[in-house]
């Protein structure tokens, strides 16, 4: 009896079992085909989360609440009706959501130099460290609603404080967002910029580098990552400050925050959930603007801005 052994073939090799020619894929498709797979693992389950959301939104708005009570949750159709669709009451939440976004870039902004600052005098010595960081925490562990009282008794609740010109931006809602959006990012570039390897220090001693060069080209550069981090998150609470502020001092520029209170007091439920909508899209857009920024600033070389 003789054994039959029949063709081998391995994977790749163009040939298959019966002898008949298979295409090798191509390396580029497997990557557009990877890609397109991340992407599609990327939209989608915000997108399934969205309509799940609308899915309970209806249930809540015609299931568990009759009649008399719908107008605690209006359902989404009536929300876009009349909070979007219509121009009148759609041009006054743009218009208060402009102010609201002006104090939060503006705090954001103030917040950025005033942590920036701090971080870099507390990583220079550890005496400022000590002397400063427990009023920070303590700062930041006050509720914002036992501040705003004082703040407003300080400073009034008008447009500016000051009329010069280069401080004239500076108001009581900025005063608020930067006090809610300052410690993260002291805290994530403190943490940053100690967090510089040793030996990688020892270096710049040997070279006998000066502290603004091992800032410059030792700690910063190893700090991006936390400072991104710290940003993202001051990003998302600068625009709560903005809108907490402009809610409770309630003068000056009307914003966001005035639209709410207006909206909740006169029960109209469409226009409220509407601008509460426009203020979570302008958080997100805020918070992924400086994802974007971290991704070209550190997402050739560092992992965790994929």
């Amino acid at each position: 009896m003789t054994d039959t052994k029949l063709p081998e073939t391995t994977v790749g090799d163009g040939v298959g079992s019966a002898g008949e020619a298979i295409a090798p894929i191509d390396p580029m498709l497997r990557v557009t085909r990877a890609r397109g797979a991340s992407r599609i693992a990327t939209v989608l389950p915000p997108i399934v989360m969205g309509l799940a959301v609308i899915a309970a939104w209806y249930f809540v708005s015609y299931v568990l609440l009759d009649e008399a009570r719908r107008f605690l949750l209006r359902p989404p159709h009536q929300v876009i009706e009349v909070g979007f669709l219509e121009w009148e009451n759609f041009s006054e939440m743009l218009e208060g959501l402009w102010s609201s976004t002006k104090v939060a870039l503006i705090g954001l902004a103030l917040s950025i130099l005033i942590g920036f600052a701090l971080a870099i005098v507390m990583s220079q010595t550890k005496i400022a460290e000590r002397a400063l960081f427990p009023y920070l925490v303590m700062l930041q562990a006050i509720p914002i609603l036992a501040i705003i009282p004082l703040i407003q008794f300080w400073f009034g609740s008008g447009d500016a404080i000051w009329d010069y010109p280069i401080i004239s931006v500076l108001n009581s809602r900025v005063i608020v967002c930067i006090i809610i959006s300052v410690f993260p990012i002291i805290v994530n570039t403190l943490f940053g910029l100690q967090s510089a390897e040793r030996g990688m220090h020892d270096l710049f001693t040997l070279h006998h580098a000066g502290r603004v060069t091992r800032l410059r080209k030792l700690m910063f550069p190893a700090a991006m990552p936390a400072i991104f981090a710290g940003l993202r998150i001051s990003a998302g609470l600068s625009v709560i400050g903005a809108i907490v502020g402009d809610f409770f001092l309630g003068a000056g520029q009307v914003g966001i925050g005035q639209l709410l209170r207006k909206y909740a007091n006169n029960l109209q439920g469409e226009e409220l959930l509407a601008a509460v909508i426009l203020s979570g899209a302008l958080g997100v857009f805020v918070f992924l603007s400086f994802g974007w920024l971290q991704q070209v600033a550190i997402g050739k070389w560092h992992d965790t801005a994929d």
